[in-house]
């Protein structure tokens, strides 16, 4: 072999090594900074790879004492499955949704979280969907900015303008880089729309494709600095279920962006404003739909909404 034959392999080897360690490490490093809960309820599985993602207001820290609320809520809640035959659903499901909580009785969905932390609200899901919980990912609404300013910005769309005292959301009609603190106003506004929770469903989902597009940008996935910072900043922010680490949360944002690529889906609601005895104003759902959805979800052979244009 000619001598700048072997010189050539012997470089590209030696950068392989250092991009292997490099990854390795950092890959170790935000494992080991990573908060894991025992969520899951050890249920029969079911086929495919279900991921319930649940955004959590703990009201503890700066980023979210604006409303003079306690204690811990899941504002967010999303199911991501991966199906058997490679298709993937991302689905919001609506906090105030009316569900049957194992040992409480029916109440809103984010009530499960409350009562019994990321277990009760695994179990109620698995009950409601009748898909089992492979992994539980909780993001802290308090790190959202931090993840937001590792990668440096998103760029987020409105239609409307809006300037949201409750909140702190301002925008104007369009689509804007923002920084950490809009991203996490864009994602916590509720009131600035008709459709509430709805709407706010909507620019969660938004926000996660925007998230992943900015993350795997080469302007992050090649910058060693931004690649740090990105993984510090997502470790502080999330909470998982035990044996759920870093390359579980990669496969999970492949299946993600893979999910909102091919298309919104949506959970049936029967009545979004059902009046309900204990709990105000709930939504309600018919429970043969549901199983129906989540049916199709799970095999993969659901039909996703039609896209504009």
């Amino acid at each position: 072999m000619p001598r700048p034959v072997r010189l050539t392999a012997t470089l590209m080897a030696l950068v392989l090594i250092v991009l292997l360690g490099w990854v390795g490490g950092l890959t170790l490093w935000a494992n080991g900074r990573i908060d894991h809960v025992d969520a899951l309820s050890g249920r029969e599985a079911t086929p495919g790879t279900t991921y319930l993602i649940a955004g959590s207001d703990s009201r503890g820290g700066q980023a979210v004492t604006d409303d003079g609320t306690t204690g811990q809520r899941a504002d967010t809640i999303m199911l991501l499955h991966k199906a058997p035959n490679g298709e993937s659903y991302l689905v919001s499901l609506p906090r105030d949704t009316l569900v049957d909580i194992p040992g409480h009785g029916k109440y809103k969905l984010n009530a499960a979280f409350a009562f019994g932390g990321p277990a009760l609200l695994v179990t109620t899901i698995e009950e409601f969907t009748g898909l089992t919980v492979d992994h539980f990912v909780e993001i802290g609404f308090d790190g959202v900015e931090g993840i937001v300013d590792a990668v440096g910005h998103v760029n987020l769309c409105i239609d409307h303008d809006v300037d949201d005292a409750r909140s702190g959301l301002k925008m104007t009609t369009g689509c804007h880089d923002v920084g950490g603190e809009q991203a996490l106003a864009f994602v916590r506004a509720r009131y600035i729309d008709p459709t509430a929770d709805i709407g706010r469903q909507k620019r969660q989902q938004q926000f996660v494709s925007a998230l992943l597009d900015r993350a795997t940008s080469p302007s992050v996935l090649l910058n060693p600095a931004s690649q740090v910072k990105l993984a510090g900043a997502g470790s502080d922010a999330l909470r998982t279920s035990n044996g759920t680490g870093v390359f579980a949360l990669g496969r999970m944002a492949l299946a993600a962006r893979s999910a909102m690529g091919a298309g919104a889906v949506q959970m049936p609601i029967k009545d979004p404003e059902y009046r309900t005895k204990h709990s105000g104003i709930a939504i309600l759902t018919d429970d043969a739909e549901i199983k129906q959805f989540f049916g199709a979800m799970a095999d993969g052979s659901l039909a996703r909404e039609k896209q504009d244009g």
